[in-house]
């Protein structure tokens, strides 16, 4: 099964100084590997039209009976099942500095859109990229989850 993000509303490559952070220039964005915050899949830049990555992962029912993902890019910690998406400063040496993650909670797709995906092979996220102040968005964003007819 895939599991397809989608990104849009970009921030750009610059995201400006705030109370304890300086900024950061030449802003990327990648999805961190499970327990590995330094292996990223395909960082893309933060002024892209739009991103989009497709995971890999594998359906199961959980111990509450409830149907959700594991693989190789699915978080799970205390509160959940989760993606991080991780944005970062490239530097000149194309080493990667992250400075904010956002979670995409698995826990925010309603059971019968997971189903329905378990059963196409494909589940959607769609995700704003950018916050209300024009920054890279953090935390826990809202995410559009749908599945589609057709894994395409």
């Amino acid at each position: 099964m895939l599991l397809r993000i989608e990104g849009y509303d970009l921030p750009g490559r610059h995201c400006g100084p705030g109370p304890d952070f300086p900024g950061a220039g030449n802003v990327h964005v990648a999805v961190q590997r499970k327990d590995k915050p330094g292996e990223l899949l395909d960082l893309q830049p933060g002024d892209a039209d739009a991103v989009s990555w497709d995971l890999e992962c594998e359906p199961f029912t959980d111990s509450e009976g409830l149907l959700t993902l594991r693989g190789r890019y699915i978080q799970n910690r205390l509160g959940g099942r989760f993606v991080y998406l991780s944005w970062g400063e490239v530097g000149t040496d194309g080493g990667f500095r992250m400075f904010r993650r956002a979670k995409l909670l698995l826990s925010g797709v309603e059971p019968d859109v997971m189903a329905a995906a378990a059963g196409t092979g494909l589940l959607l996220a769609r995700v704003r990229m950018a916050d209300a102040k024009g920054n890279p968005v953090c935390a826990r964003p809202d995410v559009e989850w749908s599945a589609p007819h057709t894994a395409a």
